[in-house]
């Protein structure tokens, strides 16, 4: 057993941090290689009730549709699941203004009547990173949630719909 004043031989990992802003402001230092979720935002479209609307508790799995239920790993044990996507939304900013630069929809079923859910957290991560990155992918979504994400989007903000790429607009409506 090791105590307090005692260091183990196991390589100390660095972990991997998300930061607002950029604590080191170009000096290379601590929390170089960490990354912003600034412009990011989670949208959560419920096809079942004919609604998408933002709920940013979802960055951190915490929103409303994923509390107080135990995720399985496997999509069968949940067959009666209500279809939702979280839908990672991240903006930039371009010579016309604000936009839409990466849209990637996550799927997530919930049975709350067993009071279980399933979610692939690798398939949530990596949309994520891909909309970081200015990726589109929602060609996996039904035809009917891509609509009510486009509507929401649209809605939500005309300008930064119009200022977005063609490619968007076109997987969405």
């Amino acid at each position: 057993m090791l105590n307090s004043n005692q260091s183990s031989n196991k390589k100390k990992r660095q972990s991997f941090t998300i930061i607002k802003d950029d604590s080191t402001d170009g000096h290379g230092g601590y929390g170089m290689g960490s990354i912003t979720l600034e412009n990011m935002s989670s949208i959560i479209v419920d096809p079942g009730e004919d609604k998408a609307y933002v709920d940013m508790d979802a960055m951190h799995a915490r929103s409303e549709v994923e509390r107080r239920v135990k995720y399985i790993k496997d999509k069968d044990e949940v067959p009666n699941g209500l279809l939702y996507w979280i839908v990672w939304v991240t903006v930039e900013h371009g010579d016309q203004g604000p936009y839409y630069a990466g849209v990637a929809g996550s799927e997530l079923r919930v049975d709350r009547s067993i009071r279980r859910a399933y979610k692939s957290m690798a398939e949530h991560v990596n949309h994520m990173e891909k909309s970081l990155k200015g990726n589109i992918i929602v060609d996996h979504m039904d035809a009917h949630s891509k609509k009510l994400l486009g509507a929401f989007l649209a809605d939500f903000s005309e300008e930064m719909w119009e200022n977005s790429n063609e490619e968007l607009k076109n997987s969405l409506l």
